[in-house]
């Protein structure tokens, strides 16, 4: 088990806000990602950092885009698309999404619209 899965969203959650605001991307943007990926409205995502959930039970609660399988690229030098362990995968999309928003990619591009 890696030690993300048992790390808290909410201790990664301000160094995504930081990388996507040193791009002139706002907070705002990285909540409508977040929100795309995982079904969670701006309430509930607010409850899952504030209760420190875990990316284990943030994802186990959250109804994944059927069009996250449409993320593909790199991260980190792994390709998302070939991540076995699906809970890994589902961290990779997040990763890969917050890159692609900090990289200045168009929203609609980045929400595989």
């Amino acid at each position: 088990m890696s030690r993300i899965f048992t790390t808290s969203v909410a201790a990664v959650y301000p160094h995504y806000v930081n990388k996507v605001a040193k791009k002139g991307r706002s907070r705002a943007e990285l909540d409508q990602v977040i929100e795309w990926l995982t079904g969670f409205d701006e309430p509930t995502l607010t409850r899952h950092l504030a209760d420190e959930t875990t990316f284990e039970d943030f994802f186990a609660a959250a109804t994944v885009n059927p069009n996250a399988s449409l993320i593909t690229g790199s991260i980190c030098g792994i390709r998302v698309e070939e991540v076995e362990d699906p809970l890994m995968q589902k961290i990779r999309y997040l990763d890969k999404l917050v890159d692609e928003l900090a990289k200045g990619k168009p929203m609609d591009k980045v929400l595989r619209g």
